[in-house]
């Protein structure tokens, strides 16, 4: 098991894209050693005779037609919180030339 230290809180921090305030940092050390002593311990569960389960769900997924609706109220809704729309689109800054 990996243990977490100053170098691995701190690649957390860069690959989270957050800021962990340095007082809150030996805090959040022992979580994360916590939470992965508790996942390490699923190692020692015997599953050998447990068949595989894909779903929790009994029978499976339900599926539902997929169908495409056009409705202009809802168009004009969504569009009413973009920063630019055109013709029931969202206008977005070309980044590929």
């Amino acid at each position: 098991m990996s243990t977490v230290d100053d170098k691995l809180l701190a690649k957390l921090e860069k690959l989270s894209s957050l800021r962990i305030e340095d007082n809150d940092k030996e805090k959040i050390k022992s979580d994360l050693s916590q939470m992965l002593e508790f996942v390490n311990n699923l190692n020692e569960v015997d599953v050998s005779n447990v068949e595989a389960t894909f779903s929790t769900i009994s029978g499976g997924t339900p599926f539902r037609e997929d169908v495409a609706v056009q409705n202009k109220e809802i168009s004009d809704s969504i569009l009413k919180n973009a920063p630019k729309g055109e013709d029931s689109y969202f206008v977005v800054p070309k980044i590929i030339e």
